[in-house]
């Protein structure tokens, strides 16, 4: 079970919030409400409630006993709304606030009462209690009132005890408590909570979606996240682990690294020339265009930049997505890529309530390659999307690619690490629509990208050709180890679009090893989310490294030679 405890004034959209994490999980909901529509006034807001909630969802009323509406729901979230109006019908149904004599009995039968109710959260799949936030003004000057106060607040405190989660909405933001108990300041959303990973729609085999907890918390695997292909290659394997170009970059490009170490290290790098080559090359306005260490720095901007509520990471797909988000405090969802349909990206898979959804394409380890219609399909209002295309430059003529188009709530990611096979250069940059571009620029650091990174910007943008000629060489050496894999019986293949391959066998752990005896270096890809030890990514080589691969994995998986 994860616990979210939502507090707020009134007013502060505590309620709309809670709302949106109920949603959010994909699960039935059960809506338990505790106002009394007695006056016109209260009923106009009860009505305002419920006519924004789903029709699907399951409302019952609160009762004194508050666990008999919460318990017997396994597979479902419950809402509970709002603990003030429970505590205060309680007092008045006990006459305290025309007798106050009555205040001891009742504040220990209120408590009591708490107590189960906390306890029969445990029955139910997920649970999001909110609270009134009191206490913060004068105090009463009537003793039922104030045993209000401290009620209210003893109550919120004992839910917040057992809570993953605890947030405070102002202005319609939610500030993440716990999550500043630990330093962290970020606006964020709901979460999955701590223990566990609440599965939606039946499971990541099936393309479906996943509610995942917050960081540090048991099942959230963080530590996986950060894993990556470098640390799997020892000095003289032969590298199919990492998914960058072999051969170190090119000569013209080694020229201009050489021209700018000598013209520019001596002074604090500029981007000027850069950001302009990159809006002629891409046909954007320069505003819209922010070099950043890397691809993944920038992927490592969108959550302070944007302050989503809740964040989408379609997977199986480049880690450091979601482990910058989580870092940052931000929930996720996870919304898996279904290998039975070749790993196709199904919109339809993304919760409504996720204002950030951050897709690659092509994917990685999938290699998948979605059409831009796929992709479209992901806008909301409200929302943004973010394309992490790393690997578009090395397929030929960039089918599918979003850099070219405007679109205000899009943003492209770009590197150029793979097809310039320089990682130690770290070359970067977003292609945004100015608002959102200007929010990345707000939280780079300064002078985030170097001159030699620069430089490489420059000269990739003069050298198109040279770089259509790398994407080509790549989809022919990705085409070679495809059709040697493909011939392996025992081996599932999948289509890839990028220079790199994922394959399916019974026991992934013994191939790697067997490979590894042989100075052969793989990417085992269990750590990213929605695979399995079955999977492999391979990067392509020549045809004489890619001959010499499969004749080591069909050892490995047959126990022949090839």
């Amino acid at each position: 079970m994860s616990l979210t405890v939502v507090i707020g004034g009134t007013r502060s959209g505590k309620s709309a919030h809670a709302e949106a994490l109920a949603s959010a999980t994909g699960l039935p909901v059960r809506y338990v409400a505790t106002a009394d529509g007695g006056d016109a006034s209260m009923r106009a807001r009860i009505d305002a409630h419920t006519a924004r909630r789903p029709e699907a969802w399951t409302t019952v009323q609160a009762s004194p006993a508050l666990a008999d509406a919460l318990g017997d729901a396994a597979a479902m979230c419950v809402l509970l709304d709002g603990l003030g109006a429970w505590i205060a019908t309680q007092l008045h149904l006990a006459g305290a606030f025309d007798d106050a004599a009555v205040l001891s009995s009742v504040t220990a039968q209120v408590l009591g009462d708490v107590d189960r109710a906390v306890a029969a959260l445990d029955g139910a799949a997920a649970a999001i209690v909110v609270a009134e936030q009191a206490g913060e003004g004068v105090l009463p000057i009537d003793a039922a009132s104030r045993a209000w106060v401290d009620l209210l607040g003893e109550a919120t405190q004992r839910f917040a005890a057992r809570a993953d989660r605890v947030e405070l909405v102002v202005a319609g933001r939610a500030v993440r408590l716990d999550a500043l108990a630990n330093g962290a300041t970020s606006f964020v959303g709901p979460s999955g909570g701590a223990g566990s990973t609440l599965p939606v729609g039946g499971g990541s085999a099936g393309g479906a979606t996943s509610f995942v907890g917050p960081p540090g918390s048991a099942g959230s695997t963080s530590h996986g996240l950060r894993r990556h292909g470098d640390r799997d290659v020892r000095p003289g394997d032969a590298d199919h682990a990492v998914n960058v170009v072999a051969g170190g970059p090119p000569a013209w490009l080694r020229a201009a690294l050489d021209e700018a170490l000598d013209a520019d290290a001596h002074r604090y790098p500029r981007e000027d020339d850069a950001v302009a080559a990159l809006a002629t090359l891409h046909g954007r306005d320069p505003a819209e265009i922010v070099p950043t260490n890397g691809g993944a720095e920038a992927l490592w901007l969108l959550g302070p930049a944007l302050t989503p509520t809740l964040a989408a990471c379609v997977h199986p797909a480049f880690t450091e997505s979601e482990a910058a988000l989580r870092a940052h405090g931000i929930a996720v969802v996870r919304v898996h890529r279904d290998p039975g349909r070749g790993f196709a990206l199904d919109p339809t898979q993304v919760p409504e309530a996720a204002d950030l959804v951050i897709v690659g394409n092509p994917a990685s380890p999938s290699g998948t390659l979605d059409p831009v219609t796929a992709i479209l399909a992901l806008r909301r209002p409200g929302r943004t999307i973010v394309v992490d295309e790393a690997f578009m430059d090395l397929v030929p003529g960039e089918p599918g690619s979003l850099v070219r188009d405007p679109l205000e709530d899009v943003i492209v990611v770009r590197s150029l690490t793979k097809a310039l096979s320089v990682p130690g250069l770290r070359v970067g940059y977003a292609v945004a629509p100015v608002a959102l571009a200007d929010r990345l620029r707000a939280v780079r650091p300064p002078w985030s990208v170097n001159v030699l990174a620069l430089a490489a910007l420059i000269a990739s943008a003069a050298h198109l050709g040279e770089l259509a000629a790398i994407a080509e060489r790549a989809a022919s050496e990705r085409q070679d180890l495809t059709a040697r894999l493909r011939a392996i019986d025992g081996v599932r293949v999948w289509p890839a679009a990028a220079n790199f391959v994922l394959i399916e066998v019974a026991d992934g752990p013994a191939v790697v090893a067997a490979l590894r005896a042989e100075a052969i270096a793989v990417r085992p890809a269990a750590s990213f989310p929605g695979l399995d030890d079955r999977h492999i990514r391979i990067t392509a080589r020549d045809a004489q490294q890619n001959t010499r691969l499969a004749a080591a994995l069909t050892l490995a998986v047959l126990g022949v030679p090839a």
